[in-house]
């Protein structure tokens, strides 16, 4: 309590210097005036996901606190309103509801960033794609969300065929896999990655020893282990979440596997790392973004103001949430009078996205008219002294 309470105290008073010296937005405080938009962010902020949904609903808050202490979006007060999908597709549709609510009320809701599962993504999607606002999702990579024609979504990361291409090359170019073990979860995510990933390898001419499935939060994999002993692979891919990496890495190190593990960017997150009991030491983890201690060499102010808001340090996700709410908020402020009838133009708004340039923390973006990005990147990390590094290669 005592630490909790010198770490506020510190932190209230960087909030204070912050405001003072405009934070990472630049120029004087101003307070919107026009009334507010509505920001929905739907990510699981309960059960097994948490911390990662709480990751990208800091890196929204951090950019619209900075957005309204610069005079608001287009003179609107940005709120952001969490909404917990709990990792649940059916949990997620019940929640459209609130959405609805929102708009019968006559708000003014401009987004919904999320989900950060493909699974609730896709699921929601089926009501988002004729509601009246924008939908962009921070994290997830299924390749046919951006296939099927919805003209109000977007993301911010790479889908699954771009991260399957570069893992596949790493494992082919940099390991040297010439035999490699898949393992994957029973989600969306899970077998769409894996699919791809056997297709990008086999055109490398590399042999998938073993396909294993397994249940999305299992915890234990003696029996796995004994599989992936018997395949022999000189490499092993798993594509899942942080809820499942350290366990199946701690089984394969305790049964001394030692070939390289590529994990996919769902295992992305310090629980990948700090629920191994020490065995994540040297495995791999592909990423849809640059690791928040990365960003902080060219922008410790950023990195600061995240913990001022959020009063806890950013996780990789909170880059994702951030940049989605800058690519949000900068299709609107392109948009020549984006609320003419009450609410949102959402086809103006797409539009604006579609045909620009969008600056954010990573780079500029720009976007393909299906919603994804023209020029998607994948990080690939190793851990090193218990902390993510980039790999350079």
């Amino acid at each position: 309590m005592k630490r909790l309470f010198l770490f506020r105290m510190v932190t209230s008073i960087m909030v204070v210097m912050i405001l003072l010296l405009s934070g990472c937005g630049g120029g004087g405080s101003r307070e919107p005036t026009k009334g507010d938009v509505i920001v929905f962010v739907a990510v699981p902020l309960s059960g097994f996901q948490a911390n990662g949904g709480q990751t990208v609903l800091g890196g929204v808050r951090l950019a619209a606190e900075e957005i309204n202490r610069n005079g608001g979006l287009l003179g609107y007060r940005v709120v952001v309103r969490p909404l917990d999908d709990e990792s649940d597709s059916d949990v997620a549709v019940s929640q459209v509801d609130q959405i609805q609510a929102a708009l019968n009320q006559g708000e003014r809701v401009i987004g919904v960033i999320g989900h950060l599962n493909s699974g609730q993504t896709l699921a929601a999607m089926e009501l988002y794609k004729n509601m009246p606002f924008i939908v962009i999702t921070p994290t997830a990579s299924e390749q046919s969300l951006s296939q099927r024609g919805y003209n109000n979504f977007f993301r911010v990361n790479a889908s699954d065929d771009i991260q399957a291409a570069v893992d596949a090359k790493f494992l082919v170019e940099k390991l040297g896999a010439s035999r490699v073990a898949i393992v994957f979860n029973n989600t969306e995510y899970g077998q769409g990655l894996a699919a791809t990933l056997v297709k990008e390898l086999e055109t490398r001419g590399v042999q998938i020893v073993t396909q294993i499935e397994v249940e999305e939060g299992q915890g234990q994999y003696a029996q796995e282990v004994a599989q992936i002993q018997a395949a022999n692979p000189d490499a092993i891919f798993y594509a899942g979440y942080e809820i499942e990496t350290p366990y199946l890495r701690y089984d394969l190190v305790a049964a001394n596997v030692t070939v390289p593990m590529l994990a996919s960017d769902g295992a992305f997150l310090a629980a990948t790392i700090d629920e191994a009991g020490g065995t994540a030491e040297g495995m791999y983890v592909s990423a849809f973004a640059p690791s928040p201690r990365y960003i902080a060499q060219d922008n410790q102010k950023w990195f600061e103001a995240y913990q001022v808001v959020e009063y806890r340090n950013p996780d990789t996700y909170s880059v994702n949430g951030y940049v989605a709410m800058q690519v949000l908020a900068e299709g609107i402020r392109k948009t020549s009078d984006p609320f003419a009838g009450g609410r949102l133009d959402v086809n103006k708004v797409a539009s604006s996205l579609h045909g620009s340039g969008i600056k954010t923390l990573l780079n500029e973006l720009e976007y393909q008219p299906n919603g994804d990005l023209a020029d998607p990147q994948i990080w690939i990390y190793q851990v090193v002294e218990e902390e993510f590094k980039q790999v350079e290669w």
